[in-house]
């Protein structure tokens, strides 16, 4: 049951539902929690007159939480250094993982094993990096130049999985595993024809039950990878898997997928869906968005697509945008108090021409664009439209 209650009488225990305002202009990271911190009680005085309260998630109440996957941990990580400083780190961490995940593929390809050691370096520092600031690892692997979908893909999966654990405040172990299974979930993909790969249009059926055996193939050559994490082969059959059952291969449903194969499915989706493949164009980032939503509660679980939706945000970093001035910028860092105002760089002035030195706006702080008006965002641009790069960011 759920009712309205002012804020004045809220109590610790209660399941605030709904805000009488959007989340996004809140500093509350999850959709939905347990007022259990005068921290909490004291943002809501602070943004909200009242809230809806849920009796039957209401630990006040006498009534046990319903049933269903637990989002989030308990590991709070700060922010230890800015996008600028750790551009440079992130950029060597991409690198150096984009290399690994070449070579990996040429290994198996040619029946030899994965080098473990190696794959464990990467992930360590990718992890590290994205632990320091996620910001700095996404705005880099968006804006740099594609190559190989194959190879692009694993370590950009990985990317999002490891930020993604990260906002979730899983504890660092899990993050790591994150990072493994993005990398390597899609290995058994070598062992499938390239033109099965690289088909433009519709599959038939039976070139998709072909295409559907890359998660055994995958799961078998990680099995015989010694040195991996020991759970990684099961893991590595749980992304295409469907909260409603309509997924492959073993159509588990619901909790039987679990919160890292959750976590990977919705990962694997919408970076699919928002980069170039020999079958599909890419979509904005908004449509991902907006598809993943759509989806919720059939194909993926609802309260992890909602904050998904939130850990990328309105303005995911990396995105072109057009403001108000007239002038075009790109996305480098949310703000995870005021998602509608991220920190932008502006590349380019109101005629179009590339500016030196750029101008770094934090919108959160209301900067001026006339003497009248503040700053915003007006809309996404198509990627493209301006072609810029992470090297080009910050030049002098």
């Amino acid at each position: 049951m759920r009712k309205n209650v002012p804020v004045s009488e809220l109590r610790f225990g209660m399941y605030i539902a709904e805000l009488d305002r959007p989340w996004t202009e809140t500093p509350f990271r999850f959709q939905g929690f347990v007022l259990s911190s005068e921290q909490q009680l004291d943002a809501l005085k602070k943004y909200c007159k009242s809230v809806v309260v849920d009796s039957e998630r209401s630990t006040t109440l006498a009534a046990a939480p319903r049933p269903g996957m637990q989002y989030f941990g308990r590991t709070v990580y700060a922010e230890r250094a800015s996008v600028e400083q750790e551009l440079g780190p992130a950029r060597s961490a991409y690198t150096s993982s984009h290399t690994l995940v070449r070579e990996a593929l040429t290994r198996v390809r040619v029946g030899s094993k994965l080098d473990a050691e190696r794959v464990r370096d990467a992930i360590h520092s990718l992890t590290e990096s994205v632990l320091r600031n996620p910001n700095a690892m996404l705005l880099f692997s968006q804006l740099r130049e594609k190559g190989d979908y194959a190879e692009s893909h694993s370590l950009d999966v990985a990317i999002y999985m490891t930020a993604f654990g990260r906002f979730l405040q899983l504890e660092q172990g899990q993050i790591e595993l994150l990072g493994y299974l993005g990398l390597l979930q899609d290995i058994g993909k070598v062992r499938l024809p390239k033109t099965l790969l690289e088909k433009r249009g519709a599959l038939t059926p039976g070139e998709f039950a072909r295409a559907k055996l890359h998660v055994n193939y995958s799961a078998q050559i990680l099995r015989t990878t010694p040195g991996l994490p020991p759970d990684l082969p099961r893991l590595a059959m749980l992304h295409h898997e469907r909260h409603d059952g309509s997924g492959y291969p073993n159509r588990l449903r619901g909790s039987e997928i679990g919160l890292i194969g959750a976590i990977a499915g919705i990962a694997d989706t919408f970076d699919a869906m928002t980069v170039p493949r020999p079958y599909a164009d890419a979509v904005a980032p908004s449509a991902a968005i907006s598809s993943l939503y759509k989806w919720r509660d059939a194909l993926f679980d609802a309260g992890l697509v909602e904050q998904f939706i939130r850990f990328v945000g309105i303005f995911p970093v990396g995105s072109l945008v057009e403001l108000n001035s007239g002038e075009t910028g790109v996305v480098i860092s949310q703000n995870p108090e005021q998602r509608l105002k991220p920190r932008v760089v502006v590349i380019r002035d109101i005629k179009g021409v590339e500016l030196r030195p750029q101008k770094l706006l934090d919108l959160s702080r209301d900067p001026k664009a006339t003497a009248d008006e503040p700053y915003r965002i007006l809309r996404t641009l198509e990627q493209g439209r301006f072609p810029v790069t992470s090297e080009q960011l910050f030049a002098k």
